[in-house]
């Protein structure tokens, strides 16, 4: 049996040092390239941008003599076995990652969201199960048109928002950019619990609805977000009560000033726009230009919108928002 396997590529990430990979892509990991070595360019055909692929890696700083660990390296949880977990360490260091192809030129592939680091070579690159089946992934439990790995990282993040209360009932809406379109949560859904029916498929140039169900009805500020902000992967919108609280407490320009590091770091990513109704035109177009020098947007008397490179990180930016808030309101009490 020949137990040899041939790299055929290599990752170019910013990601340097093994401290600084997260755990999971979508907690917060870049994008990449991926340079396919020469002999191996033939394998890329047919590939197209905007195709979810799993990336296969060779974890090659791994430990390989390990075969017990605390799961995420928390000390204070039982240890497992290593293959009851997705550690790293392990006998054969062997990488998954399901990732969107966002560019391709020739032999390179610009990927996201990878979370290894710099140079960790490349063996194999799988296309999704649907896709290989011929049905290019749009027969899925969310509903036609509607694909799932997307979908299902926008329920967990909803999820999460909601269990962080900056999202209640019905309020809110989440999306993610996927090559021209973007998913977003339908009018009406309960973001603590996202089922089938409760996401569309939109394209960003010209707002049709592509597939799934009704739009909530700030998509119009999610297009003009993605459509002024070509960085932004995702948009996260809000309504954290801190935020919110504060907002009828101080005047817009002297939200989140404290004499702390903190806040020097947040304003610089925050701003505000005026009071335009929910849904309007007008906040769209102001949110969208906003979006252009600043990733948190408060929307006064109404709650904050957050981009990101991918909806985890924007989530992490309105929850460090919310928390500064929450210091701000408590001066303000002792004062």
């Amino acid at each position: 049996m020949d137990r040899e396997f041939q790299i055929i590529g290599t990752v170019s990430s910013s990601l340097k040092r093994l401290e600084e990979c997260p755990k999971q892509g979508d907690e917060g990991a870049p994008e990449a390239w991926v340079e396919i070595d020469e002999a191996f360019v033939a394998g890329l055909e047919s590939l197209v941008e905007g195709q979810n692929v799993t990336l296969l890696t060779w974890m090659h700083l791994a430990d390989r003599d390990v075969l017990s660990v605390y799961p995420r390296g928390d000390g204070t949880r039982a240890k497992r076995g290593v293959f009851n977990t997705r550690s790293p360490a392990r006998p054969n260091p062997v990488g998954m990652h399901e990732v969107r192809i966002l560019e391709i030129k020739r032999n390179l592939l610009r990927v996201f969201p990878l979370e290894v680091v710099d140079g960790t070579p490349v063996i194999d690159i799988k296309s999704e199960f649907a896709q290989r089946k011929g049905e290019q992934d749009i027969r899925t439990a969310w509903g036609g048109g509607i694909p799932s790995r997307e979908a299902d990282i926008l329920r967990d993040i909803c999820l999460r928002a909601w269990k962080r209360r900056l999202l209640s009932g019905f309020n809110g809406n989440v999306s993610m950019r996927i090559g021209e379109n973007c998913l977003i949560t339908c009018t009406g859904s309960a973001k603590g619990n996202l089922k089938p029916g409760d996401l569309a498929l939109m394209s960003i140039s010209t707002g049709e609805v592509l597939a799934g169900g009704k739009p909530s009805s700030e998509a119009g500020m999610h297009l003009e977000i993605y459509r002024h902000q070509p960085e932004a992967q995702a948009v996260v919108h809000t309504h954290p009560p801190k935020l919110l609280a504060l907002g009828v407490r101080v005047p817009v320009q002297d939200m989140l000033r404290l004499p702390i590091f903190e806040s020097d770091l947040i304003r610089a990513k925050f701003t505000s726009i005026p009071d335009n109704a929910p849904g309007t035109q007008e906040l769209a177009n102001d949110a969208g230009l906003a979006a252009k020098h600043h990733e948190g947007i408060y929307l006064e008397r109404h709650g904050l919108a957050c981009w990101g490179p991918d909806p985890a990180w924007a989530l992490a930016l309105s929850e460090e928002i919310e928390h500064l808030a929450g210091i701000h309101l408590d001066v303000l009490v002792k004062e």
